[in-house]
């Protein structure tokens, strides 16, 4: 069974910081491409961050340049999102995201995690 579990999602403030961890399993690990993917409230899905799979490339969202970070352990199957400098406008649902995708960027497999929720407020 494939299982993406987020963890790590609170309540901060402004300016604070957190560590999001996806812990994965039932899958090819080293296989797939890895993301982070936010929903805040009354908003549609906003990709963060991904990180990929062989050379571990990274790329952000302009929100998230500068201030994120996105690791993965391989060894642990574990993809982290470390979030500095939190603004109000980082409050969301963080998803954790694994894709697989052919050598022409055609994905073919897709999971998702359940969420885990970001609040920045005073």
């Amino acid at each position: 069974e494939v299982q993406l579990v987020e963890s790590g999602g609170a309540l901060v403030q402004p300016g604070g910081s957190l560590r999001l961890s996806c812990a994965a399993s039932g899958f090819t690990f080293s296989n797939y491409a890895m993301s982070w993917v936010r929903q805040a409230p009354g908003k549609g899905l906003e990709w963060v961050s991904t990180i990929n799979n062989g050379d571990g490339s990274t790329r952000y969202a302009d929100s998230a340049k500068g201030r994120f970070t996105i690791s993965r352990d391989s060894a642990k199957n574990m993809v982290y999102l470390q979030m500095l400098s939190l603004k109000p406008d980082d409050t969301a649902v963080y998803y954790c995201h694994a894709e697989y995708h052919n050598d022409y960027g055609a994905p073919l497999a897709v999971y998702w995690g359940q969420g885990t929720q970001v609040t920045v407020s005073t």
